[in-house]
C-alpha cells in the first residue's frame, strides 16, 4: 500500500472566505442577543456569507452584468433607495453600475486581459457626446439656472454609455451574449407576468419589494393610471409606456432562443412579454410591436410569413387573458375625428401635435444649431428644480431637436441608424443563431426609435439602459472573430436544427 502525500498550495482563498463566513456569523449572533434590526442585518449578511463562498464565480463578467440586468429590470428605478446619507438617492442600480464600472476601469489598468474594444457605432455614439457637451458650452446661464438637473441627467447619460462600452468590450464569447440574453428574456418575462396581475387585480407586486427585501427604502408609487376601462400597469417601470416599450424590445429576444434552441418555453416566454406589453394599454407599445414584426418581415421573410397563422389564436388569447384590452387600444388607437385630429385639440403640454408648432417657434427657432442645451428643459418638478420651465412633449425626438439643435437630432439619427445598418445587414443572410441574435437586436433597437417619437423616452432610465444595453450586445456580437461565434454548446444545439443551418 502506498502512502500518498498532498501538498497544499498556497491559497488563501478558502481561508478569507471561512474567515468571511465566521464573522458574519458571530454578528448575526450579536444582533440576535442584542435585539437590533435583525429583519435587515440577517439579508446583509447572508448576501456577505454568499459572497465570501462564491466570489470567484460572482465577479466573472458574466454575472455582473447578469446582476445588473436583474436589479435594472426588477427593482422599480426612482421608486427604491438604499440607506445613505450622501446628498443624492443612492439607487441599488446606481450602486451595482458605479461598483462595476469601478471594476472596468481598474481592470483596464491592472490586467492585460481586459481593454477597451472599438465598436461599429464609436464614431457617431462619441460624436453625439461630444454634440450633447457643446450645447451645455454654449447656453451657460440657461445650464445654470438648473445646473443641478443638468449634472444628474449628465451622470446617467455617463453611465448609458460605460454600460455600453463594458458590455462590447466584456463579452467575448457566443456563451455568454446567450446567457446574458437568456436572463433579459427571462426577467422580463418575470415583469411581463406581473404586469397582467397588475392590470387585473390592481395590486402591483413591485410596490412591496420591501416587505421582501427590507434594505431598500420605498420612495413613492405614482397613482394608478386609466385608459377607457383598464388599468395601465406600471410594474417594475416609472410609467405604463416605459413598461410597454421595454417589454417588447425583449420579446424579440424570447423569439431568437425560441428558435435556435427549439423549446417550447421561449415562445410562452415570448407570448408573455407581448401580453405583458399590451396590458399596459399603450398606443406606443402597438407602434413598436408593429416595427418588431415589420423588421423581422424583411429579415426574415420566410419564417415570418409561417407565423400569421398564429395571428387570430393570439388575439384571441389576448381576449382571455386581458379581456377589454383589445377594444380600449382600439378606441385610443382610433378615436372619433381621428388620432390626429384628437392630438390637434389637445391642449398644450398633453398633445404631442399640440405641442410641436409652439415648440418649434418659441424654443427650436431661437437656437436651431446646437439648441438650447441638452437635460436643460424641466417638464416635471423635482427636489432640484421645483419649477418646469417647458411643457411635456412625449416625442424624445422632438426634445433632442430642442435641446442639442438639428446638429444633435442628425447625429443621434446617425447613431442609430448605423447600429441598424451593420446588425441588420450582418444578420439578413446569417441563418447561424449569431444572425438571428442580430436580427433580434435591429428589431429591438428599431422599435425603440420608432417608439421615440410617442414619449419621452431618455427620461424613462430603466427603457434607455435596455437600449444601450441591446446595442452594446449587437457590438459585442459584430465585434466577435468567426471561431469564436460557435461554442461547445453551439455546436451541440444547432445538430439538432438543419433546417437553420440549411438557411430554411
Amino acid at each position: 500500500m502506498k502512502l500518498k502525500v498532498l501538498v497544499g498550495e498556497d491559497q488563501r482563498g478558502p481561508v478569507v472566505s471561512l474567515a468571511v463566513v465566521l464573522v458574519a456569523l458571530a454578528l448575526l449572533s450579536i444582533t440576535v442577543l442584542t435585539g437590533s434590526r435583525v429583519a435587515v442585518v440577517a439579508p446583509l449578511l447572508g448576501a456577505v456569507a454568499v459572497f465570501a463562498v462564491g466570489y470567484r464565480v460572482l465577479l466573472s463578467w458574466r454575472s455582473l452584468l447578469t446582476m445588473t440586468f436583474l436589479i435594472i429590470l426588477l427593482i422599480p428605478i426612482r421608486r427604491y433607495t438604499l440607506p445613505s446619507s450622501l446628498p443624492f438617492n443612492l439607487e441599488p442600480y446606481r450602486l451595482i453600475v458605479a461598483f462595476i464600472a469601478l471594476g472596468w476601469f481598474t481592470s483596464l489598468l491592472i490586467d492585460r486581459r481586459v481593454r477597451l474594444r472599438g465598436t461599429p457605432i464609436d464614431a457617431p455614439l462619441l460624436c453625439f457626446y461630444f454634440v450633447v457637451l457643446l450645447s451645455l458650452i454654449v447656453n451657460p446661464s440657461r445650464v445654470k439656472s438648473v445646473e443641478p438637473d443638468v449634472v444628474k441627467k449628465l451622470m446617467f447619460f455617463a453611465s448609458f454609455f460605460i454600460v455600453y462600452y463594458l458590455i462590447a468590450s466584456v463579452v467575448r464569447k457566443q456563451r455568454d451574449v446567450d446567457v446574458l440574453v437568456g436572463v433579459l428574456a427571462g426577467a422580463g418575462s418575470i415583469v411581463a407576468v406581473a404586469a397582467m396581475i397588475e392590470s387585473r387585480t390592481g395590486y402591483n407586486p413591485f410596490a412591496h419589494l420591501h416587505s421582501v427585501l427590507p434594505f431598500l427604502t420605498p420612495q413613492f408609487f405614482a397613482q394608478p393610471l386609466v385608459r377607457g376601462a383598464r388599468l395601465r400597469a406600471y410594474a417594475s417601470s416609472q410609467h405604463p409606456i416605459a413598461l410597454g416599450a421595454v417589454l417588447v424590445m425583449l420579446m424579440p429576444l424570447a423569439v431568437y432562443r425560441a428558435y435556435v434552441f427549439r423549446k417550447p418555453i421561449w415562445w410562452l416566454v415570448a407570448a408573455v412579454l407581448t401580453l405583458g406589453a399590451l396590458s399596459t394599454v399603450s398606443r406606443t407599445a402597438v407602434v413598436m410591436l408593429g416595427v418588431v414584426a415589420l423588421v423581422f418581415l424583411l429579415l426574415r421573410t420566410e419564417q415570418t410569413k409561417k407565423l400569421w397563422p398564429l395571428l387570430i389564436p393570439a388575439l384571441a388569447a389576448v381576449h382571455v387573458a386581458l379581456p377589454g384590452t383589445l377594444g380600449t387600444l382600439r378606441s385610443s388607437l382610433f378615436p372619433q375625428g381621428g388620432l390626429i385630429a384628437q392630438q390637434q385639440d389637445a391642449a398644450v403640454g398633453s398633445g404631442r401635435i399640440a405641442t410641436l408648432g409652439p415648440a418649434l417657434n418659441s424654443e427650436w427657432k431661437a437656437n436651431p444649431v446646437l439648441g438650447e442645451g441638452f437635460a436643460t428643459r424641466v417638464t416635471r418638478p423635482d427636489e432640484d428644480v421645483p419649477v418646469p420651465n417647458g411643457p411635456i412633449l412625449d416625442d424624445q425626438w422632438l426634445g433632442i431637436l430642442l435641446e442639442t439643435g438639428v446638429v444633435g437630432a442628425l447625429t443621434l439619427a446617425w447613431l442609430i441608424i448605423s447600429f441598424l445598418r451593420r446588425a441588420g445587414s450582418a444578420g439578413k443572410h446569417d441563418m447561424t443563431p449569431r444572425g438571428w441574435l442580430l436580427v433580434s437586436l435591429t428589431a429591438s433597437t428599431a422599435a425603440y426609435a420608432v417608439g421615440m417619437f410617442t414619449y419621452d423616452a431618455f427620461t424613462f432610465i430603466q427603457v434607455t439602459f435596455m437600449f444601450f444595453v441591446l446595442m452594446g450586445l449587437g457590438s459585442a456580437m459584430l465585434g466577435m472573430k468567426p471561431a469564436e461565434e460557435a461554442s461547445p454548446v453551439r455546436a451541440r444545439v444547432y445538430t439538432g436544427a438543419p433546417a437553420l443551418q440549411r438557411g430554411t
